[in-house]
């Protein structure tokens, strides 16, 4: 690790434009304790304790831990130190202390949010191997391969250059490093924020270089992570040096703010401890304050801010059901605002976090913030993978989960899918522009499976990315959605809470449209469709002037089929009214036996047959015209004009063409009208030998791949 990071500085410090120091906002969850550093480096210099006793300079470590794993072994820890400490005697950090402070600051960070005895002695010794004669080998004899595979996972993560140049395959690389035990990354992130709390002395443009880095990658991959804790503080650190400015008009506010008299938080906090005494749930009820950049982003969305806009009330409570058991006292005795209540427990998001969320209004209309959940999904929300303990130990009971996110915490779903990705990816370009695209989408939606299951798909995906969310590569196949209940194409933007139907073609030659890739915003549909467009190139995609498979299909301006139309056909149809008159069938409508008809005399002595529902009916009725009773004779041919809705696909026009000659029907007439976000309308006039045959064959059509209706035609078709 660098030694170039000095004193430990909160934001404030940093150098740069802002003068200053940074007074402590309003009251605000603990934050993580900060190192007294001359007081580890003197421990560190009077070398190492007696052997039977732990050294004084991990002793705040050893308290974090054991606050967490009171029954933990402490014995790894103290021979962990022992090396480090005697491997980086004589190393300083810039600032002139022991470089042996800095593996112990990160150790601390960890304790602090619960990780195991295994991830705090790999990382007491995550810099011995790059920065000192200790090898892996020797980590390997002492401590066991466990910590040794986390020793050098985060040693191969030092070496990642994040320079523009080099990103799209080093940091491949470092997932690959990363991918198989989480807990490297854990040790990565705690690294990276004790550097930038120690960034003060640095040059501007250096820390500026690494706050770009830290805000672009790692505050994203902690968010992935759900290490809230970590997040928050990169967050506010990277702000300070990056938006000075900003920075100092959000301290202004919460200065501001802490001197007011008032606290409107804290009297919703005293009334909902009320209530839920009354109620006889066991709770706690806290103010949680906003972090700097929270507080920014509501000022920036609200303007004007009001006190309860400073920050949140957290209910914490023993177990599931008392939550919704809270929930129900507060709306019930307070006023909720309705359209905010989120339940994160029943569907958690993709970082494993879990809360219900719902906001109470003041009579003077400020709105509180609540969240809602168990002790241990406070503790997951705060550490996220890091406070899941350690994933190769047995289950605590037979009853824990064994499926989905939890049953493995070294593979949180997100990370397994970004494995996934960077293996699946033609080339590393590919793969890192999708990946920036991924981690810039800070909100997720949650949508449904018709089985019940859910997806978790970012903000503004469309169907195309929950087919390959749900299906991978065989969303190749997908012809169309159905989005709560309604048809839908696969270019359709999904909100939160939809249930969605992916509708699957049977054609084993269904491929990906190019066009998909305009409406796929998840790296899983982005690099599987890239993927196979690479491996099936066209001639256009070669330099030609081919057109690709889907053009197969007539051109959407020009007639599919244009055979020359008989004369209309006839059918014995008794002109009640005015026997012997000559009938004719409508073309708008094409009416056949057994449908209840009326008639209209036109020029000639021509009777036509409509149907009784036929627009042209009412048009005529409501100009005076009179109708002419009619009704079927004994014959059984017939025409008629079918609409059939479709899904474009490949040989679609060909399979329905097939499919109505094989039910014995000749086309008179097709037509196929510009495709209209990629849904294809297709109007057949065919001749039937016998009426009787028209469901079947009104069947056969729906029954080919990608036609999702057809129907009688009820408007003037093109041919009239």
């Amino acid at each position: 690790m660098s030694a170039e990071a000095t004193n430990p500085a909160s934001p404030g410090a940093v150098a740069g434009p802002m003068t200053g120091p940074v007074p402590s906002p309003a009251p605000r969850r603990r934050s993580l304790p900060r190192l007294d550093l001359r007081r580890l480096g003197r421990a560190a210099l009077l070398g190492p304790a007696a052997r039977d006793r732990l050294p004084d300079a991990i002793g705040h470590v050893v308290e974090a831990h054991r606050a967490h794993h009171p029954d933990a072994d402490l014995e790894p820890l103290r021979r962990a130190y022992l090396l480090a400490e005697s491997s980086h005697r004589g190393q300083m950090r810039k600032s002139g202390e022991p470089y042996i402070t800095h593996p112990l600051a990160v150790t601390l960070i960890l304790a602090e949010l619960g990780a195991e005895t295994t991830t705090l002695t790999a990382s007491l010794l995550h810099d011995t191997v790059e920065d000192t004669d200790v090898t892996l080998a020797q980590v390997r004899e002492q401590f066991g391969e466990e910590v040794r595979y986390l020793v050098d996972g985060v040693t191969k993560l030092e070496k990642v250059d994040y320079g523009a140049a080099a990103e799209p395959e080093t940091f491949r690389k470092m997932l690959v490093a990363t991918g198989s035990d989480v807990r490297v990354m854990s040790i990565k992130l705690a690294d990276r924020l004790h550097n930038m709390r120690t960034l003060g002395v640095m040059r501007p443009e250096k820390q500026a270089r690494i706050a770009k880095v830290t805000r672009d990658v790692l505050i994203p991959l902690a968010e992935r992570l759900g290490v809230q804790a970590l997040k928050t503080e990169l967050e506010d650190l990277v702000f300070a040096i990056l938006h000075p400015e900003e920075y100092e008009h959000t301290r202004a506010l919460l200065v501001e703010n802490a001197a007011r008299g008032d606290d409107p938080l804290a009297e919703i906090a005293a009334e909902m401890r009320t209530v839920l005494n009354e109620a006889d749930i066991a709770s706690e009820v806290l103010i949680r304050p906003r972090h700097f950049v929270s507080l920014h982003r509501v000022s920036r969305k609200r303007g004007r801010l009001r006190g309860c806009d400073f920050g949140r009330l957290l209910v914490l409570v023993n177990e599931d059901a008392d939550c919704y058991g809270v929930l129900g006292e507060l709306h019930t005795c307070m006023k909720p605002v309705v359209s905010e209540f989120k339940d994160f427990i029943a569907v958690p998001k993709f970082n494993l976090y879990q809360s219900l969320h719902t906001a109470l209004a003041r009579a003077d209309g400020q709105v509180a913030e609540v969240l809602i959940r168990t002790h241990q999904m406070h503790k997951v929300a705060e550490a996220g993978v890091i406070a899941l303990g350690n994933p190769y130990a047995a289950p605590a009971s037979p009853e824990d989960p064994a499926d989905g996110e939890r049953a493995d915490p070294t593979r949180p779903g997100w990370l397994s899918r970004l494995l996934e990705w960077q293996r699946a990816a033609p080339d590393p370009d590919t793969f890192w522009s999708t990946l920036r695209e991924d981690l810039a989408q800070d909100r997720e939606i949650t949508v449904f499976r018709p089985d019940g299951g859910t997806l978790g798909l970012p903000e503004g995906a469309s169907c195309v990315d929950a087919a390959y969310a749900q299906y991978g590569e065989d969303a190749h196949a997908c012809i169309g959605a159905r989005v709560n209940g309604r048809l839908a194409t696969l270019s359709t933007v999904l909100r939160d809470g939809d249930t969605v139907q992916l509708l699957m073609g049977q054609d084993p030659a269904s491929e990906p449209s190019r066009e998909w890739l305009d409406h796929a915003h998840t790296p899983a549909a982005r690099i599987a469709i890239q993927r196979w467009l690479t491996a099936h190139p066209t001639p256009t995609d070669a330099g030609g002037t081919a057109t690709t498979e889907t053009s197969r299909e007539p051109r959407a301006d020009e007639t599919a089929v244009r055979p020359t139309s008989p004369a209309p056909a006839t059918v014995a149809a008794a002109v009640v009214d005015r026997p012997g008159a000559s009938v004719r069938l409508a073309r708008c409508c094409t009416p056949v036996p057994p449908d209840e008809v009326t008639g209209f005399a036109v020029r000639g002595g021509v009777v036509t047959v409509h149907r009784v529902g036929c627009a042209a009916v009412a048009r005529m009725k409501g100009t005076g015209r009179a109708e002419v009773g009619v009704n079927w004779g004994d014959g059984a041919e017939c025409r008629v004009t079918l609409v059939a809705e479709s899904f474009g696909r490949p040989h679609l026009l060909a399979d329905l063409t097939e499919a109505i000659a094989l039910q014995g029907a000749e086309i008179v007439s097709a037509t196929v009208e510009p495709p209209t976000q990629q849904r294809v309308r297709h109007t057949y006039t065919l001749q039937l030998t016998d009426a009787a045959h028209l469901p079947g064959l009104m069947r056969a059509m729906r029954n080919v791949a990608g036609v999702y209706d057809v129907s009688r035609a009820q408007h003037p078709v093109s041919t009239w």
